[in-house]
């Protein structure tokens, strides 16, 4: 006979599964329409499986009561259904278990807003782009065109824990900007850090550098920029004109550059990735570009960030004025195929265009274009533009958009 003994204990809670993400196929829809999303925990469900609530602010965004993960499973998926809105919107969908939440926000666009700018995510900066032990870094990101009513949302993230960012930001209706702050822990060694913001398919990114303390440079960056204010003059409508800021590190140590951001309509600007570091009498070249869209004057400002001692922040006024083009006249025949299969019938297309390579994306028809072709005439002779297009269905409810077709005209 062999003896046998055992204790029985109480089930260990570190393999208990907790709510750990929440996300959403868009992030943006125009129009009435269902969003895919999945929530996720941190272990496999037990038998039994884990509930999740879900709620929604906004009663044009439904969502189930709620969602189970099955059991052995570690997400579960569910659809949030939109309604056609009239004027652009937020919503929050909100899941909860356990104690913990988790949220998500989308951007409701209204179908068939002609001639009106699409704002699109365009940059992301921080103030500095290298800090040492515990802080905090302002932040913002931009918008290319205007947010409409309600206000346009902006998810953020960090790659890292020592920089903890807010989950979104909402840009205000009429701003083109929004700003949050990165809270920072101290490190004990030289880290890099990648903040990114997405918003409706697209992201960018800022490189942030953590420096333990004591890792601090010797000298004194200093950055000279070769003017105070940029004005472009007269410039046609519908035609880009760009002129060139040079960058200049005149101190004795590395001047980091962590952003150059512009305000105003029509103005953006080019030719460096940020953060960027300028030795001492390196030089560094921008290009900032006026593309009018409507007649008559308009201003700007270019903002430059560095970690300079004299000049952190350098403010530059921009203006120029839009005016009836007098250059011939060139003109584009777009065509594309029809969808091959379509869930919902294709009741018509909105075509976009842009100024070659600004993703300033404007829609040109006023209604949906029945058929497969389209001519812009009023392109212009000796510029480049971007097109895009969107089939629409009877709701009004638009598909991702083609790719970029690039034109160049003689």
């Amino acid at each position: 006979m062999i003896g046998l003994s055992g204790v029985g204990t109480a089930a260990s809670a570190a393999n208990s599964p907790e709510l750990s993400s929440f996300n959403c196929d868009q992030a943006a829809m125009t129009g009435a329409g269902s969003d895919s999303c999945t929530v996720a925990v941190s272990a496999a469900a037990a038998s039994g499986g884990f509930a999740v609530n879900l709620t929604s602010d906004n009663t044009s965004v439904t969502v189930p009561a709620s969602v189970t993960v099955a059991a052995g499973s570690t997400t579960a998926s569910f659809p949030a259904t939109l309604s056609a809105v009239s004027s652009a919107q937020t919503a929050t969908l909100t899941a909860s278990a356990g104690g913990v939440a988790e949220t998500f926000a989308l951007q409701l666009n209204a179908a068939g807003q002609a001639g009106v700018p699409v704002p699109v995510l365009s940059g992301l900066s921080c103030s500095s782009g290298s800090m040492t032990g515990a802080g905090t870094d302002i932040c913002s990101f931009t918008l290319c065109a205007a947010a409409a009513n309600g206000g346009f949302a902006v998810n953020l993230a960090s790659n890292n824990t020592a920089v903890t960012v807010p989950a979104s930001v909402t840009v205000a209706a009429g701003s083109t900007t929004a700003s949050f702050t990165a809270t920072v822990s101290a490190v004990s060694s030289a880290q890099a850090v990648t903040l990114t913001a997405s918003a409706g398919g697209v992201a960018e990114t800022f490189g942030l550098q953590l420096n333990a303390s004591g890792q601090g440079g010797t000298g004194a960056p200093t950055l000279s920029i070769n003017a105070t204010s940029i004005a472009f003059g007269n410039v046609n409508l519908n035609t880009a004109t760009t002129q060139t800021l040079t960058l200049s590190s005149t101190g004795t140590a590395a001047v980091t550059v962590s952003a150059a951001t512009v305000t105003g309509s029509g103005f953006t600007v080019s030719g460096a990735t940020f953060p960027l570091t300028l030795n001492p009498n390196q030089t560094a070249t921008l290009g900032v570009q006026f593309y009018p869209t409507v007649l008559g004057a308009a201003t700007g400002t270019l903002t430059v960030v560095s970690t300079s001692l004299t000049n952190p922040i350098t403010t530059l006024g921009l203006s120029g004025t839009g005016e009836a083009s007098t250059a011939g006249s060139g003109q584009v025949t777009l065509t594309w195929d029809a969808p091959s299969s379509s869930p919902d019938p294709v009741a018509g297309y909105n075509v976009y265009r842009s100024p070659g390579g600004a993703y300033l994306f404007v829609q040109l028809n006023s209604s949906a274009i029945t058929q497969t072709t389209y001519v812009d005439s009023a392109a212009q002779s000796g510029q480049a533009y971007d097109y895009i297009v969107e089939s629409v269905d009877a709701s009004g409810t638009a598909s991702a958009p083609t790719n970029i077709a690039s034109v160049a005209i003689p």
